[in-house]
């Protein structure tokens, strides 16, 4: 039978397959010790995961990189977690790890990942629920190691950057069983007295069994119901626990910490200074203003002769008058005028006129004007009216 040959790319995809469907090669974790372990300027690790008898050639790609929240370092031991492929380009295969845990701390991360889980469904990190940092404290509560190099820190940065700002000591034991119910303690502690006006807790860097108070649920109920603001000052920039998540401010380092929680003096006197230079500023640009409309108003007649603005304001009162009298002539004339028309006209209707002229005018003794034959009876007493007065007379007989 002769064989068909395949090409180094069909045999490299074959096998490709082959190890892409195996449920075992697709989600494992294997456990080594980290060596020629590279970060390549793309941002992906290379490394190789060995142990007494055998090595494994791993990539753990960026997005997942970005997430290691320790410096993985040679010789170190690990369980990496991820997939078995072909690169199909060299035809090796390789483990394609997704994450990174120290030997040793398994059980601790687990546990610190399902608590962040339910802590977060529960609300305890949601933004809303963080309280703003007063601006200028007049004193501060520090939770932490009483001998420990981070209230030391504290308390020297606080001094350099805002000396009038009181630091209250609540010691406390930071590592250790009985640490999170000391915490937990100085935190309620602080809120009932009011020994501060905000809170930083935390302590220096170290391993997750270091830190692990940090991470107690205890702690991090009391740093949610907490009233005052906290800042969580906990490790160092890598090192991340749970009361990072719901203090209200989270701070690299202890010196971090109290490097965000009062204003640099310097930086407050140099705007203090600016605001005054502008106020200066300011306040002479005004004086030249007024010095210069004062100038203009001085030297206007008005100030100079006083009595000029009072004749000229009689001119036009004067000017004012005459210009009503004028109307006012102008309009009765015309009144004048207007009347004596109407008066004519009406004079022209009035009944005098036409008595005047040899007209009477007959009224009965009721004052009705007669002005048919039909309107008077024999004997009736009538009242002719002339130009000069009135006559009577009486009713003989009525004519057609």
């Amino acid at each position: 039978m002769k064989l068909q040959p395949l090409t180094v790319s069909e045999l490299n995809a074959h096998i490709k397959g082959l190890l892409d469907g195996d449920l075992l090669l697709g989600s494992l974790a294997v456990r080594g010790e980290l060596s020629n372990y590279k970060i390549y300027s793309s941002g992906h690790h290379y490394f190789t995961l060995k142990d007494a008898e055998s090595s494994l050639k791993c990539v753990m790609f960026r997005s997942n990189a970005s997430r290691i929240r320790f410096r993985p370092e040679n010789g170190m031991g690990v369980t990496a977690v991820g997939s078995v492929s072909v690169y199909p380009r060299d035809g090796a295969y390789q483990l394609y790890c997704t994450e990174l845990i120290p030997t040793g701390i398994g059980d601790l991360y687990l546990a610190f990942e399902q608590l962040k889980v339910r802590l977060s469904k529960e609300g305890l990190f949601d933004p809303s629920h963080k309280k703003p940092l007063p601006a200028y404290p007049k004193r501060i509560a520090v939770i932490t190691s009483g001998s420990g190099a981070a209230v030391r820190d504290i308390i020297r940065v606080l001094g350099h950057r805002w000396p009038d700002t009181q630091v209250v000591i609540l010691p406390v034991r930071v590592q250790g069983a009985e640490a999170p119910a000391e915490i937990v303690g100085a935190i309620r502690y602080a809120n009932r007295h009011r020994v501060g006006d905000l809170i930083i807790t935390g302590r220096g860097g170290g391993s997750m069994e270091d830190l692990w108070a940090f991470n107690d649920e205890r702690v991090a109920r009391a740093i949610y119901e907490s009233e005052l603001p906290v800042i969580s000052a906990v490790g160092h920039e890598p090192d991340v626990t749970i009361a990072d998540f719901v203090a209200d401010l989270r701070a690299a380092t202890p010196s971090n910490a109290a490097e965000l929680a009062v204003p640099d003096q310097a930086d407050v006197r140099d705007t203090l200074d600016a605001l005054q230079s502008r106020l200066e500023h300011a306040l002479r640009r005004q004086l030249t203003e007024d010095e210069n409309r004062l100038k203009d108003l001085s030297g206007r007649k008005v100030l100079q002769t006083p009595t000029a603005y009072l004749d000229f304001k009689r001119m036009e009162l004067d000017r004012l008058q005459g210009r009503i009298i004028t109307v006012s002539e102008g309009w009765l004339n015309a009144r004048r005028q207007q009347f004596g028309q109407t008066a004519a006209a009406l004079d022209a209707m009035s009944p005098l006129k036409v008595l005047s002229r040899g007209y009477a005018v007959a009224t009965n003794e009721k004052g009705r004007i007669i002005r048919s034959t039909s309107d008077t009876t024999n004997g009736e007493k009538l009242y002719l009216r002339v130009t000069d007065g009135s006559v009577s007379c009486r009713v003989e007989s009525d004519e057609q």
